[in-house]
C-alpha cells in the first residue's frame, strides 16, 4: 500500500490495495491499512481517506475491518452520451 500526504493538518491519501484470495480472512489487510493510517499520522494529516471503486471488492474488504467507513459513491468523471 502507498500513503501520499497534501501536507501536515491536511487529508492523506491511501492507494487502493487488496489482498490475494488465498490469504484473505487471516487479517493481513487490515494489518496493511492500519499501518498505512499510521504512517499518515506520523505525518501529520488530518484524516486518511482512501479511494477505490466500490467494486474492488478486495481492496474494499481490507479497508473495512481497520475501521474505514464506507461512503456513498462520488462520481469523478462522466461522459455525455
Amino acid at each position: 500500500m502507498t500513503v501520499w500526504s497534501a501536507g501536515p493538518g491536511r487529508p492523506g491519501l491511501l492507494a487502493p490495495m487488496g489482498v490475494h484470495p488465498d490469504r484473505r480472512g487471516r487479517g493481513y489487510g487490515r494489518a496493511v491499512s492500519l499501518a498505512a493510517a499510521a504512517a499518515l499520522r506520523e505525518l501529520d494529516c488530518s484524516s486518511a481517506l482512501v479511494c477505490t471503486p466500490s467494486a474492488s471488492v478486495g481492496a474494499v474488504a481490507a479497508c473495512e475491518p481497520a475501521g474505514f467507513q464506507r461512503l456513498p459513491k462520488v462520481r469523478d468523471r462522466r461522459r455525455d452520451t
